[in-house]
C-alpha cells in the first residue's frame, strides 16, 4: 500500500502490480487502516484510491485458498478501520484496469467511480462458487437498477469498462492512461471550491439515502441545513460568491460533521 497526502487530496495505491493487485487479508487490512487515517486527517479532503501497473484489483488471491477473503487484523494497534462510505470525505476510484470479483465490490463502496475504458469488470463470483459480497446486493441495484444487476451478478458476465460506464456503474470511462489524471483532477476540483465540511456531511446524506425513505431524508436535510448555514464556512462561501474569489475554508471535519448529522 502506498499512502501520500498532498494538496487537500490523500492518494491511496494498491501496490502488488506483479499480482495485479490481488485482494489479500493483509492488503485490505492496511488499506481499512489507510482509510481511517484519512478520515481523521483534516488536511484530507478528497481520496483518490487506485492500483499500481495495469489493473486496479484482479479479485482475491486464492493462491491460499478462501484465506484471500478474510481479513487478519483484531484492531489491536489501535488504528481504526474503515470502508469507504465510513469516510467522511469523499472517495473516488480510480480503476485504472482490471477490477474483478473484490476489484469491483470494493470499488462499489466508493462515491465516485472513473474508469479506464478496456478494463474487465466482472462480478465473478458465482463462477466459483460465492456470492458478491461487501453489500452488492444492496447497492448495485440502487445504482444500476434491479433487472441489470441481477444480470451481472447472477450471470458473473465480463464486461468493458465502457460498458460499466454506458450502464451508470461508473460515472464515465477513459483511457487507461488518463484515468489517474482525470481522477486527480476531480478531487482538486473538489478541494478547491467545496468546502470539507459540506462535503463530508453530503456524503454521509448520500449514503443514509441508500436507506432512507423521502420524508425521513427530507426531515434529515432540514435538521442539518438549519445547523450547518450557520456556520462560518457557509458566510465564506456566499461571501465568496459575491466577490467572485476562491472560498477560504475554516471548518473542520472532526470538529463539527459528526454534530450535524446528529442534529
Amino acid at each position: 500500500m502506498l499512502y501520500e497526502v498532498s494538496d487537500g487530496i490523500a492518494k491511496i495505491t494498491l501496490n502488488r502490480p506483479d499480482q495485479m493487485n490481488a485482494w489479500t487479508g493483509e492488503l485490505s487490512d492496511e488499506l481499512q487502516a489507510r482509510l481511517g487515517e484519512a478520515d481523521r486527517d483534516d488536511e484530507v479532503v478528497v481520496v483518490v484510491i487506485t492500483g499500481a501497473g495495469k489493473a486496479f484489483c484482479a479479485g482475491a488471491d486464492l493462491g491460499d485458498g478462501e484465506s484471500g477473503f478474510l481479513p487478519v487484523s483484531a484492531d489491536d494497534d489501535g488504528r481504526p478501520r474503515l470502508w469507504p462510505y465510513q469516510v467522511r470525505k469523499p472517495i473516488i476510484a480510480a480503476v485504472n484496469g482490471h477490477a474483478v470479483g473484490v476489484g469491483i465490490t470494493f470499488s462499489m463502496l466508493c462515491d465516485v467511480r472513473l474508469v479506464a475504458e478496456d478494463a474487465k469488470i466482472q462480478y465473478a463470483m458465482v463462477r466459483r462458487g460465492v456470492v458478491p459480497e461487501l453489500a452488492s446486493h444492496v447497492i448495485l441495484p440502487r445504482v444500476i437498477g434491479f433487472s441489470k444487476a441481477a444480470e451481472l451478478m447472477l450471470t458473473g458476465r465480463m464486461l468493458s469498462g465502457a460498458e460499466a460506464a454506458e450502464l451508470g456503474l461508473a460515472s464515465r470511462a477513459v483511457p487507461a492512461d488518463q484515468v489517474l489524471t482525470e481522477a486527480m483532477a476531480l478531487a482538486a476540483d473538489m478541494v478547491r471550491d467545496a468546502s470539507p465540511v459540506a462535503l463530508a456531511v453530503s456524503k454521509q446524506l448520500l449514503w443514509q439515502g441508500v436507506t432512507a425513505g423521502v420524508d425521513e431524508m427530507l426531515s434529515r436535510e432540514g435538521r442539518v441545513i438549519g445547523s450547518i448555514a450557520r456556520m462560518p464556512d457557509a458566510v465564506e462561501g456566499v461571501t465568496a460568491f459575491f466577490e467572485r474569489r476562491d472560498a477560504v475554508w475554516s471548518g473542520s471535519v472532526n470538529e463539527s460533521a459528526d454534530d450535524l448529522l446528529e442534529c
